[in-house]
């Protein structure tokens, strides 16, 4: 009698090959962009109009704060409506948001108070598209096929932001600020022509019920407190990007002023920091996941590892090498955790369990920021050695968990 053949299991397709995901992937692409327009047109304009990095800073500052305290809310907003829905609505406010500030411009009657409007409905928009975009993405691909969709999201971002600036800026010289608004309006249609052609993810009746808004935002942080391997990898983010952010952005400023006295050695070790993260997006879009937790676990033990010496490091080559192995990682891990994150979370508290983790990092980035800018007066190594250290220390304390080790 011959033996039954051993079935062979199917290939695993990738993301692109999905019609509505590459659909949702070129719209995003364009759409981002037009926003380096955006990025690039609106410290210009600011420092225009006021002369004052002040400013530029407060403005920063009254988008970051809606952003960070409205996410928790946006959360449970895209578990009641269709994420979708959401991604639509605040893409179609900034179209207006931007069109009109390129309008006001042209017509020379911009103030700079409209530009506080501005960032501040810009980080109101945020707060609910963020949380909705992560929740709209499973309901596209396969569970198994999310992290080759975060990192084809990931690295078409990582590549657009090394990729576009400098045309937009060659842009702006020739043709002014009005048309790089304008151009950021009209990329936003770009994802709503996407948007508008995609389905409405499936809804679950067991969603949020009839629960108001704070017993609803209350939900989610009570599922994420009672999945010891969410709450704990969910720490660990937080505490990467708090060890990171500050250190590291204001670090390297540092370094480069002090140690080497040129901008052209802050240019190159923020190359350093983009080579390594657009090589992490990638590869964690090719790796297997057998012994996930492990890997994760073992991925930002080298994170905090590369962290510590970046204070005692003299040589420009040495230090953009350990910042390039540092950002792959980082960003290895990234790709990855979002996609499990994704994989783990039940379909009604997508939304919710997405916005606890975009919060708990973009809430402590600010004070990361703060804080780093105190540290670097009292030793710049010590606070390599600190933020590197806090890392290890969280890392092994989740390792501590058998659920975290034996994620899969």
């Amino acid at each position: 009698m011959a033996a039954a053949p051993i079935p062979v299991p199917a290939a695993r397709k990738h993301p692109l090959r999905n019609a509505q995901f590459r659909l949702l992937w070129m719209g995003s692409t364009l759409s981002a962009a037009g926003d380096q327009f955006y990025f690039v047109a609106l410290p210009w304009l600011v420092l225009g109009l006021t002369g004052s990095s002040i400013a530029l800073g407060t403005i920063s500052m009254v988008g970051a704060i809606p952003r960070a305290g409205l996410m928790l809310l946006g959360g449970a907003v895209t578990d009641r409506v269709s994420p979708r829905r959401i991604m639509m609505m605040t893409a179609s406010a900034r179209t207006v948001l931007v069109a009109a500030v390129a309008a006001l411009l042209w017509l020379h009657k911009l103030h700079l108070w409209q530009m506080y409007v501005l960032a501040l409905c810009f980080g109101i928009a945020d707060a609910f598209a963020a949380p909705a975009a992560q929740t709209f993405m499973p309901s596209l691909v396969e569970a198994d096929q999310l992290p080759a969709a975060q990192s084809v999201f990931q690295s078409t971002n990582q590549i657009t932001t090394l990729v576009a600036p400098g045309p937009a800026g060659l842009f702006i010289k020739a043709f002014g600020m009005a048309w790089a608004f304008f151009i950021d309006a009209v990329s936003f249609l770009f994802i709503l022509g996407a948007l508008w052609k995609l389905p409405d993810p499936p809804r679950s009746a067991a969603a949020v019920g009839r629960r108001n808004m704070l017993q609803s935002i209350a939900d989610g942080l009570r599922y994420v407190k009672a999945d010891v391997a969410l709450r704990s990898l969910m720490l660990v983010v937080a505490v990467l990007n708090f060890a990171i952010a500050g250190p590291v952005f204001l670090g390297l400023a540092w370094i480069a002023k002090k140690g080497f006295g040129t901008p052209s050695a802050l240019g190159l070790l923020m190359s350093c920091l983009a080579a390594g993260s657009l090589a992490g997006m990638l590869l964690a879009g090719l790796v297997k996941h057998r012994r996930r937790g492990r890997t994760l676990l073992l991925v930002a033990t080298v994170i905090g590892a590369c962290l510590m010496p970046l204070g005692v490091l003299h040589r420009l080559w040495t230090l953009g090498a350990v910042l390039a192995v540092m950002s792959l990682a980082a960003a290895f891990l990234n790709v990855q955790l979002i996609a499990w994150f994704q994989q783990r979370v039940e379909r009604p508290m997508m939304g919710r369990v997405m916005s606890v983790l975009m919060f708990s990092s973009l809430g402590l980035m600010p004070i990361s920021l703060a804080v780093a800018g105190v540290a670097i007066r009292a030793s710049l190594e010590g606070m390599f050695v600190v933020a590197g250290g806090t890392v290890l220390v969280v890392t092994l304390l989740a390792a501590a968990h058998r659920t975290v080790r034996e994620i899969d």
